[in-house]
């Protein structure tokens, strides 16, 4: 299972539910895409080196997922599938899904908009 940017927040957080979620998951990997999201908050934050500390834990636990070169086929895909569809969704999220097609895993999030990418399976908690 691949972790979006309010899931990894929620598992921070401690939110019952999506550790629930988390636990039950065979494997769990970061895009390095929510990675650089996820900083960039916690960057923001005034429990930042908190968040700093649980992240660092978290990823040697975790598989992190770089975008490749055959990331960017599945990129490419699904954008001209929302484009048809008339239904874009954020550029990050467009490499979230990417990589979630591309390693056949489901993707945790609360974004709705995920639903529309075929052959994406969206968990919410």
């Amino acid at each position: 299972m691949i972790l979006d940017t309010n899931a990894l927040s929620a598992a921070a957080d401690r939110e019952p539910t999506a550790l629930k979620v988390v636990a039950g998951a065979e494997r769990l990997a970061v895009p390095v895409i929510v990675l650089g999201e996820y900083r960039l908050g916690i960057a923001q934050s005034r429990h930042r080196k908190d968040y700093e500390n649980w992240l660092r834990e978290w990823i040697a636990a975790v598989r992190v997922l770089d975008v490749d070169e055959r990331t960017t086929h599945h990129y490419a895909t699904i954008g001209l599938e929302l484009k048809g569809m008339g239904k874009p969704i954020p550029t990050n999220d467009l490499w979230i899904a990417a990589l979630c097609r591309q390693h056949s895993l489901s993707l945790l999030s609360r974004d709705r908009h995920f639903d529309l990418v075929a052959g994406l399976r969206r968990i919410d908690w």
